[in-house]
């Protein structure tokens, strides 16, 4: 049984679900604070667990992490930052206003709070989408300079700014940029690459392909997670107001080699590929992990084939029964 408590906003969400699954594995206590915008079944698991609370609210209002935390449990330890309208489809779907809200304004007021309460950590979830172009194709590190292709990659560059100018204060922030996310959790999501290509090679057997060549870099979500609970034991000498790719070079793709990949499962799928121009997410990247690696000892122990062979499971037993259901994807429309 440990003390150490750790609050996660958007913990019913992708990435939030398994995170809070591992977390109450290692006898962390977890507070989740969601506003359930896409269902709460991600957390039933979890609610006989005497380590594990849950509040619903929203991280907009003023209040939201001082009133999580009024009763019962001690202040957190940590709190980590996935609450947010994620990904340049959503983001272009609810305008400018609400992606700014929710996904800056709204975390200076959580980390804010946090200060207030005395949290020692504040764990954001950025993405490496904020690099946009490699303007001399060489791998992106943490000092490349940020060329955002996308409203959700500005939200994201003004929300880390301010995290930042903050690193001198008693809450120490920590900044992820996690390459693209593919893989099963408890909130599986099938607007993401790697995902959406399995889930429609699976129903359609056909995958239409638009900007064929761009380069992207995967990193399964159970990676991505033991990431988070690295920069969470880590000293905080290492991890004060730094930023981390958190990735790995084995993930640095190109869109044929993830239709290859699927294609090596289901080789009956047919291919099409069309020419598309739109004022949306146009990242073409490689980038290095380097730091994470050196700093934090992280490497990954899942492949983009792993990821492809569980969510062809998940699909075929019916593990997962309504795979195009609202649920599982962020925003309607997504451009592969």
């Amino acid at each position: 049984m440990t003390d150490r408590h750790i609050l996660i906003t958007g913990g019913a969400g992708y990435i939030g679900s398994l995170l809070t699954s591992e977390l109450l594995r290692l006898n962390y206590r977890v507070t989740v604070l969601d506003s359930l915008l896409f269902g709460g079944e991600s957390l039933v698991p979890f609610l006989h667990h005497p380590n594990f609370h849950f509040v619903k609210s929203d991280v907009t209002e003023p209040r939201a992490i001082k009133d999580a935390v009024k009763d019962g449990w001690q202040k957190p330890n940590a709190l980590v930052h996935l609450a947010a309208i994620v990904g340049f489809p959503a983001c272009q779907a609810v305008g400018r206003q609400v992606a700014w809200k929710y996904n800056v304004e709204a975390t200076k007021m959580v980390f804010e709070q946090a200060a207030e309460l005395g949290v020692e950590r504040f764990v954001f979830s950025s993405t490496y989408s904020n690099y946009g172009l490699s303007p001399d194709g060489k791998p992106v590190t943490e000092e490349s300079p940020l060329n955002p292709q996308s409203l959700y990659a500005e939200t994201k560059i003004a929300a880390e700014e301010y995290l930042l100018s903050q690193k001198d204060a008693p809450t120490a922030p920590l900044l992820f940029r996690f390459a693209t996310l593919y893989g099963i959790s408890p909130r599986t999501r099938f607007d993401l690459i790697v995902n959406q290509f399995v889930l429609e090679a699976f129903t359609k057997r056909q995958l239409i392909i638009y900007q064929r060549g761009y380069s992207r870099s995967f990193v399964h979500v159970r990676d991505a997670v033991r990431g988070v609970i690295m920069g969470l034991e880590a000293e905080q000498s290492k991890i004060r107001g730094q930023v981390f790719n958190l990735g790995t070079e084995k993930g640095n793709y190109s869109k044929d080699d993830i239709v290859r990949l699927v294609l090596k499962r289901m080789p009956e799928t047919t291919v099409e590929y069309k020419d598309l121009t739109f004022g949306g997410d146009m990242r073409d990247i490689t980038v290095s992990f380097a730091k994470i690696k050196k700093v934090l000892g992280f490497e990954t122990t899942l492949t983009v084939d792993d990821g492809i062979r569980e969510l062809l499971f998940a699909l075929k037993t019916g593990l997962i029964q309504n795979p195009t259901d609202a649920r599982y994807r962020n925003a309607q429309f997504i451009v592969q």
